[in-house]
């Protein structure tokens, strides 16, 4: 970690939120996909459906892929099955390159890096596509952990299991609430709305990883 002990970070961990963040939003631009397809409002069937991935558990591991899609069809009244409903979110989760070399940088520079998501099972799936894991040195998923990124435990399980500092993390999320309470648990916010001012704000909170060359 010497880049990191010159002065070059104040930071030796970063956690990456993966929807949204390391790959475009595949759950929200899926579901609005679906929605046109079946001729109806986007704006009304969306959040029926994040409420579903909520309610039903399947956010927490609560439910399997079916049962989250037969809630959602008893819902919303559109009918088509699970195989391609799950396509037509999963082929939505396009990496995004600039992150995954922001991700390596951080890596190369001693940092620990991980992912904190609130995903389901299809985050190993998206791995087995994308080759996603192996940039990482942990991956939490709430799937997987019971607990959700809405839980001060769900940071504070990452941080002990990488035994990191709450004051030397950042933590980057798409999400106002979840960027809200990491900051109120210590660590070091990012909120990404777009990649020229996220990388602006990265350059101010690590300026080891603004530099050119990522």
């Amino acid at each position: 970690m010497d880049q990191v002990r010159n002065g070059l970070c104040p930071l030796d961990t970063a956690l990456f939120d993966f929807g949204g963040v390391l790959a475009e939003e595949g759950f929200f631009k899926g579901l609005t996909a679906i929605a046109e397809q079946a001729g109806r409002d986007p704006e009304t069937v969306v959040p029926v459906a994040y409420e579903m991935a909520w309610s039903t558990g399947f956010v927490v591991g609560g439910c399997d892929e079916a049962g989250f899609w037969q809630a959602f069809r008893d819902a919303t009244g559109i009918a088509s099955d699970d195989a391609a409903l799950t396509e037509m979110v999963l082929s939505r989760f396009t990496p995004r390159p600039f992150m995954f070399a922001i991700v390596d940088a951080a890596r190369a520079a001693g940092m620990k890096t991980a992912i904190l998501s609130d995903q389901t099972v299809w985050l190993p799936r998206l791995d087995a596509k994308y080759d996603v894991f192996s940039h990482f040195d942990a991956v939490f998923n709430s799937y997987d952990h019971g607990v959700t990124k809405r839980d001060a435990a769900f940071f504070e399980l990452a941080l002990s299991r990488l035994g990191s500092d709450p004051a030397a993390t950042l933590f980057i999320d798409d999400a106002p609430r979840n960027v809200d309470l990491a900051r109120s648990l210590g660590l070091r916010g990012i909120l990404y709305t777009d990649k020229a001012s996220f990388l602006r704000e990265l350059a101010a909170a690590c300026p080891l990883l603004g530099e050119p060359h990522v």
